[in-house]
Parts: C-alpha cells; structure tokens; sequence
C-alpha cells in the first residue's frame, strides 16, 4: 500500500488549454522528485495518468483537470513515503510550470 500525496494546482486557463499544457509539460513533473524520470503517461478523457521511476521506485500519478485546477494524487511507495512532506512541497513548487 502507497502513501498518498495530494498537490491542487490552481489554473485560469479553462478545460481545453490546461489539457493541453498539461500534456505538453508532462517531463517537468520529474524536476519535483530528485533523480526521477517520467517513463509513461496517457489520458483517459479530463484525466493524464503518470509513471515516474526514481531510486528504483514507480510513483503512480493521476492529474484530473478541471475547469479551475489541476487535482493530483501521487501515490508513493513506502520507501519513498518517508519523504511524502518533503516531496509535496516540492511537487507544489514545481508542478505548476507543466501549465506554463
């Protein structure tokens, strides 16, 4: 069982443009964990499904784009849910400039 970690990006870009900037700026998200690389993601309608692989870990994320946010939930492993504060600080920092 993960640790989840959730991160609310708030956006003025409306549905159509924040989905496609999130689309676009998906290989910022691994700036947010340290040595960590996307290595797959794909939609299901208003929602981008990510993998990221950092210290031999998978972190499983959901992104559901909405008219006003982006709402994510990374689901971290129990080695890297020690650091689920740190890394959601970061994740707030860095993952507003997939929208950029």
């Amino acid at each position: 069982m993960g640790v989840p970690v959730t991160v609310n990006i708030p956006h003025k870009l409306g549905l159509a443009e924040a989905k496609v900037r999130m689309g676009n700026g998906i290989h910022t998200l691994s700036e947010s964990v340290p040595g960590a690389n996307v290595t797959d993601h794909h939609w299901e309608g208003d929602n981008l499904h990510c993998t990221m692989e950092a210290m031999g870990q998978r972190i499983n994320a959901e992104m559901q784009v909405r008219d006003d946010e982006v709402y994510a939930v990374f689901d971290l492993p129990p080695l890297l849910g020690m650091f689920a504060n740190k890394l959601k600080e970061k994740l707030q920092k860095h993952a507003p400039k997939m929208l950029e």
